[in-house]
């Protein structure tokens, strides 16, 4: 591999540093670095990031490569200035197997625009009912540390508190979907005044506070890992905030889309907007975002769920749930939170890499820009304005509920381990 000499990056939106890569690692950071045999990056006024890792992505493959693969999936990933992903296990096959899992990361490893690192079914077929190989995938080439049915909630107190009690051999995590099934049955969009006035099915908030409450308290009675997927409630910020307060191991992630979008946007009946779990009220967004400031929210993650044209172009009651994010998630992150002051670009770095591949155990991913550390990188324009328009998007599918939104930021370049898998916006 050749030397790339990043020049003038504000490194985490500090002082303009140059950044030397050679091959796969970060060789030297400083300034009037030379730059003799290298290939020059002129990045003055971009922010220098690690590159970013999301713990919750929709591949779809196996199964419905009709809505993503691993190898679009991960262009669109690497747009976004992800270096890493999680992909979840509600494929079909379900990945509960070591052979499945193994399937999508090698998948990911042919791809080569980012790495993938599958996400093992807590349950046999997400039923519920029985565990899945859990120590299979662990041990299978894939390395699974993170076990999810998201899509569906483990609702069973007993079989959540053995699949804990499992991972906590090899130090895993159990990503929790909190959703209450019996109080969401026929449920469209979140429980309240707008529900109400538009007679659609109410979600209510205590579906998933209820399930958090108890996961917390089973995840300290074991002494194991619990990770709340897309917390989306200011109730469900307050349990957490109490579990850390305890001490427990307990961590939780938002969605770029629950950071920033309502339920009044509900009332155009368009299923763009139709998501699981719900876009919530005003309050909510403006307490998740002060809870992923403070830290009580310890991540961003995608929560990206591709679906094909047919799927959401349709009444809302037939429609899937769920959006495509990947490609967005930084530009929504640098509105909802850089520019309202709520966290710095180092913030950015640590919510959105560091502490994301802590909780997935993920190695070579959100560490330091500094010498001798794998060069995965993002640099971004923070400066940019754009509209959002799906036409161009490296993901198979366009269901966006930002289509035609204008949105800061764009990702200039993405490496991975000193491989440009995107230049000048474009994938590479």
């Amino acid at each position: 591999m050749s030397k790339i000499l990043i020049r003038g990056a504000k490194i985490l939106g500090g002082e303009p540093r140059d950044v030397l890569i050679d091959g796969e690692t970060i060789a030297e950071v400083g300034t009037g670095l030379d730059a003799a045999g290298a290939t020059v990056v002129e990045a003055e006024g971009q922010i220098l990031l690690p590159g970013l890792v999301d713990l919750h992505t929709h591949l779809r493959e196996p199964g419905r490569e009709d809505s993503e693969t691993v190898l679009t999936g991960t262009k669109a990933a690497a747009v976004g200035g992800f270096t890493a992903v999680h992909a979840m296990a509600n494929t079909f096959p379900v990945a509960d197997t070591a052979g499945v899992v193994e399937q999508v990361w090698r998948l990911g490893k042919e791809s080569g625009y980012c790495d993938v690192q599958p996400v093992g079914a807590v349950t046999v077929g997400l039923e519920g009912k029985q565990l899945a190989e859990l120590g299979a995938m662990h041990d299978s080439a894939a390395g699974v540390k993170v076990f999810s049915d998201d899509g569906k909630c483990v609702d069973d107190a007993v079989i959540m508190r053995r699949a804990l009690e499992y991972v906590k051999a090899f130090d895993g995590v159990v990503a929790q979907h909190a959703q209450e099934p019996r109080l969401t049955e026929g449920a469209q969009m979140n429980e309240g005044v707008v529900s109400a006035e538009l007679g659609l099915g109410g979600w209510p908030a205590v579906a998933e506070e209820s399930i958090i409450a108890r996961d917390v308290l089973l995840a300290a009675h074991v002494g194991s890992r619990v990770h709340i997927c897309h917390l989306s409630t200011a109730g469900s910020v307050e349990i957490v905030r109490w579990a850390k307060s305890k001490g427990w191991d307990v961590t939780a992630e938002v969605t770029p889309h629950h950071l920033l979008l309502t339920d009044e946007l509900v009332r155009s009946y368009n299923p763009v907007y139709k998501v699981n779990p719900p876009l919530r009220t005003e309050a909510d967004v403006q307490t998740l975002r002060e809870a992923l400031a403070d830290g009580t929210i310890d991540c961003v993650a995608t929560d990206h769920a591709p679906h094909p044209h047919e799927d959401k172009d349709c009444e809302w009651a037939a429609a899937a749930m769920g959006m495509v994010g990947l490609e967005t998630a930084l530009s929504v992150v640098q509105q909802t939170m850089v520019e309202t002051g709520l966290i710095d670009w180092a913030g950015v770095a640590d919510r959105m890499s560091f502490r994301p591949a802590a909780i997935g155990r993920l190695e070579g991913h959100g560490r330091p820009v500094s010498a001798g550390e794998p060069a995965n990188l993002t640099l971004v324009d923070p400066a940019y304005r754009g509209v959002v328009d799906p036409a161009g998007f490296a993901s198979r599918s366009r269901n966006t509920p930002y289509e035609g939104r204008e949105l800061p930021g764009r990702v200039t370049h993405t490496f991975l381990r000193g491989r440009a898998t995107v230049v000048d916006g474009k994938l590479a």
